[in-house]
């Protein structure tokens, strides 16, 4: 019996299987299965379209990504990662979910965004490196969808009282991530009225800690819908108060298992200077990444925590490399917003980390704190500038492998235009009479 199969069998008997795969913009993609169909998923796959990875934001073909028009829109066949496979603690129904990956002629197919993180893993495993992961993603509980307005009550940094007053939705999340074996570490009120952030512990397997992340994106949303409210991932919700950012911590052992980042260091050592360097070196080329959306770069401003500047600090959270002297020593990055997918933004930082250490790159002193994260070299922080610098990026296309890079940049300009082709209401307010 496949390990696979035994999961399925310790959690029947159920009524459907939710299997779905990740697009570019970190949307789940799917379907829900019979129990019969779903018994069959590890020897026969799952047959989706390959240009369901390559979608606009509204969930449209993308005729530049080269994948639904002009090919046939052929399949790729998706296989369970059996580690996923938990039962739908929020479902009213006896349901189960897992992730999928894309496989194409018996190979990982390029244009999932999983297995472009296990493109980059690769050459960690080559180096005889093996990088620690832990996602932090902040996110807002609002009312309404169209009609947006932030949670009234407490909104103040590490309020218990924020917490006490979302109580029953933070226990049925707790609980879900319990039955997902999801390992959570914290769960704290960040800024605002309405904004949390829950921590997942370190996983030394790249990849589980991405799935994490999306497992626990999905939990979030469901479980508030059944609060009667929305959960938003969007970078900056709103104008006037935080955004949101997804923040990871990257450890390093060594083939003996110890970190080659050092313990409890004050200073860096050479090969977390390495990394850092790489890190600063590569951001501006994968800055469409870490802030994928129109809306991303909103939250870019001085003095709000989201660095406008490729620059390092010790322990200094307004630079966009945080290096952190804990047991072991590790490193944070701090640019991507929580709207990113996952799996994208740890390849590129896990890509620049493996890039810095392999080619020595200095990373230069650290910033002083006063700098505010203004330090360093300015990166792209307008969404046009962020897809030219990414659809050119020879640091991109050896991460991720050219196709995918392109097929995301074409993903993006179809998102550019989307945009465009919307004119907002303050727009007429300022400009219809004026202009």
């Amino acid at each position: 019996m496949s390990d696979f199969l035994g999961r399925l069998k310790a959690i029947e008997p159920i009524e459907r299987l939710e299997a779905f795969v990740i697009d570019v913009n970190g949307c789940p993609r799917g379907k829900w299965m019979s129990p019969a169909k779903a018994r069959k998923l590890s020897e026969t796959g799952l047959l989706l379209p390959r240009s369901a990875f390559a979608l606009d934001i509204e969930g449209k073909d993308v005729a530049g990504a080269g994948l639904a028009f002009g090919t046939g829109d052929p399949d790729g066949t998706c296989v369970p990662v059996e580690s996923t496979l938990f039962p739908v603690s929020w479902s009213a129904n006896r349901a189960a979910q897992v992730l999928l990956t894309m496989e194409v002629d018996g190979q990982p197919f390029y244009g999932d965004p999983r297995a472009m993180l296990g493109r980059v893993l690769k050459g960690f495993e080559a180096a005889g490196l093996r990088p620690t992961v832990a996602v932090e993603t902040e996110f807002y509980l609002v009312r309404g969808e169209q009609q947006v307005s932030p949670m009234p009550g407490a909104g103040d940094l590490l309020s218990l009282v924020a917490l006490q007053e979302q109580e029953a939705f933070l226990n049925d999340v707790a609980s879900a991530c319990k039955t997902m074996n999801l390992d959570l570490e914290s769960i704290l009120s960040e800024n605002a009225p309405g904004q949390f952030e829950i921590n997942i512990s370190y996983s030394d397997n790249a990849l589980k800690a991405a799935d994490d992340a999306v497992l626990f994106k999905r939990c979030i949303k469901a479980i508030a819908r059944q609060h009667g409210l929305t959960a938003t991932f969007m970078s900056k919700p709103f104008g006037d108060i935080a955004g949101s950012g997804m923040h990871v911590h990257i450890g390093l052992l060594g083939p003996d298992g110890v970190s080659v980042f050092g313990q409890d260091d004050v200073s860096p050592n050479a090969p977390m200077r390495h990394a850092i360097g790489g890190l600063l070196t590569n951001m501006a080329d994968s800055m469409l990444a870490f802030a994928p959306h129109a809306n991303s770069y909103r939250r870019f401003r001085r003095n709000s925590h989201a660095p406008c500047s490729a620059c390092w600090g010790i322990d200094d959270r307004t630079a966009a490399v945080r290096a952190i002297p804990s047991s072991p020593a590790r490193i944070e990055h701090r640019v991507a917003g929580a709207d990113a997918n996952p799996y994208l933004v740890v390849a590129l930082v896990l890509a620049g980390v493996l890039e810095g250490i392999q080619r020595e790159v200095d990373p230069g002193g650290p910033q002083d704190p006063q700098e505010g994260g203004e330090a360093g070299g300015r990166l792209p922080l307008d969404w046009r500038a962020a897809i030219s610098k990414f659809e050119t990026s020879d640091f991109v296309a050896r991460a991720l492998g050219e196709n995918a890079r392109d097929m995301i940049a074409a993903c993006k300009w179809q998102d550019f235009d989307l945009l465009l082709s919307r004119v907002s209401d303050v727009e007429h307010q300022l400009y219809l009479s004026q202009a």
